[in-house]
């Protein structure tokens, strides 16, 4: 990755010529942008929302809105503000989300010198690939799509059949799943890991086995779409051993990072890949006008908010998720949460890298398991009362729940020199721990209709919505 730098400018230059000649490029006089300074000053950092009039036009038949011609696929996302999003998938772009997953099986194969894991069959749990069309346009999940495109040698030991793989119910799809591959000769399974261990727990139920022990030859996991750390302890218990993994940072959006190595930390950056990245000092995102930096301007341990430019027709476009750089030779990153996905209720911004950081710390430290969780704050009017209240759903729950629970807060304090300031200065209460139901998130998941592949819990919440629900729900 020697020329990441010199690969983003040639992406940057091939972008804003063929944008030129679309209604966005325009709109936007891009035959005026020499540079990436020019480029900055024509083109804001925009959300869904502001590039919806766009996708409206593309949904209406209309071609050269965002990019050459028509997309061939619209991928359908869920957004929290804007109901469903779809994103556009060209004919330039779909090799980024294929040739990307290949690379990083590929990089995998070179370093350890396993290939066993193609020997099996392969399980891609994912969203179903029958597809609508949206305005002429073949539209679905991006899983769907991709489904699609699944090269022919894998093809051939792919599971699970096409007709289960259309079933809409998720827990209906899951069952089916269990039943067609739990006598298979399973080695490699991929996904989002709250569906996985989701088909762990599936497996297990009905063959009384641990996954590895069913599945010998099992050798290879292969997720992404969430940080893998809060599930990975878990996910080795079903399965009973460790294995190897395979991280992955794709989205509807692009597919911008992979695990290239089993020996170093992070995702390689996807710098050669028609996608142009913008950094933007996480802490700015939500300025008028924020501080903007290209790949070359970055530091380690900082935390971005991550904007991208695509040969798909995104421009200056706000994914939503932030990143820290943590080697820039090469380029390698790590996901560290959401823009949305904060608590500042009390001026601490506490992130999702510091609450799982300082779970999964405590965790560790006293053999506890942890299935889901989420954090919210408890606003009281009287001063010293409030605090995080933490809904955490235990595999095995903690003996002394309030030593755990200070372990955390502990931890957290380290990590954040403004919550530690607010609670030494008691303005905050020490965390407090509401223990969830067995699947209890399962079920808040499905009362709100978002039970299944593209969903993820929010690790952080500002308000006290999803905490509300989990009470309704139960606790434990």
């Amino acid at each position: 990755m020697e020329t990441a730098e010199s690969d983003q400018q040639t992406i940057f230059n091939h972008l804003i010529k063929v944008g030129a000649k679309t209604i966005f490029g325009k709109d936007h006089d891009f035959t005026g942008i020499k540079n990436y300074e020019d480029f900055k000053k024509q083109v804001p950092i925009r959300d869904y929302e502001a590039i919806k009039p766009y996708i409206e036009k593309i949904k209406q038949g209309a071609h050269n809105v965002l990019w050459k011609g028509q997309p061939l696929y619209l991928s359908k996302t869920s957004g929290t503000t804007s109901g469903v999003k779809y994103i556009p998938i060209t004919k330039d772009s779909i090799p980024n989300h294929i040739i990307t997953a290949r690379n990083a099986l590929l990089c995998y194969m070179a370093e350890t010198g396993n290939s066993k894991f193609a020997d099996g069959k392969l399980i891609f749990l994912s969203g179903s690939p029958d597809l609508e069309r949206v305005g002429g346009i073949p539209t679905g999940r991006l899983s769907g799509i991709v489904n699609h495109h699944i090269p022919k040698y894998l093809r051939a030991n792919q599971l699970p059949s096409f007709t289960t793989n259309c079933i809409d119910e998720w827990e209906e799809k899951l069952d089916q799943i269990a039943d067609e591959t739990i006598n298979q000769n399973m080695t490699l399974i991929s996904g989002i890991p709250p569906w996985m261990q989701m088909y762990f727990d599936r497996l297990i139920e009905k063959s009384g086995k641990k996954v590895g022990e069913l599945f010998p030859n099992f050798n290879l996991m292969v997720q992404g779409g969430v940080n893998f750390e809060p599930y990975k302890a878990k996910l080795f218990e079903s399965i009973g051993r460790k294995i190897d993994c395979i991280e992955l940072f794709p989205a509807s959006e692009g597919f911008f990072a992979f695990q290239d190595s089993q020996k170093e930390t992070g995702l390689l950056l996807n710098t050669n890949s028609g996608i142009f990245f913008e950094f933007v000092p996480a802490d700015e995102i939500f300025n008028e006008n924020p501080t903007r930096l290209t790949l070359k301007e970055v530091h380690i341990g900082e935390n971005y908010a991550l904007i991208i430019n695509s040969n798909a027709g995104l421009w200056g476009y706000n994914i939503g998720d932030t990143i820290k750089f943590v080697s820039t030779n090469p380029y390698r990153i790590i996901i560290t949460g959401r823009t949305k996905h904060f608590i500042s209720a009390f001026g601490e911004h506490v992130i999702t890298e510091e609450v799982e950081a300082a779970l999964l710390q405590a965790a560790a430290d006293e053999n506890i398991l942890i299935t889901e969780f989420t954090v919210a704050p408890k606003i009281s009017i009287d001063a010293g009362k409030s605090y995080h209240e933490w809904f955490i759903e235990f595999e095995n729950i903690p003996t002394g729940i309030n030593i755990f629970s200070k372990k955390i807060d502990d931890n957290l304090r380290k990590k954040n020199v403004y919550y530690n300031d607010l609670v030494g200065g008691n303005i905050l209460q020490q965390l407090k721990i509401t223990p969830i139901k067995k699947n209890g998130f399962i079920d808040y998941m499905k009362s709100i209709g978002k039970l299944g592949g593209q969903y993820k819990v929010p690790r952080l919440s500002n308000d006290r919505k999803i905490a509300e629900a989990l009470e309704k729900l139960g606790a434990y």
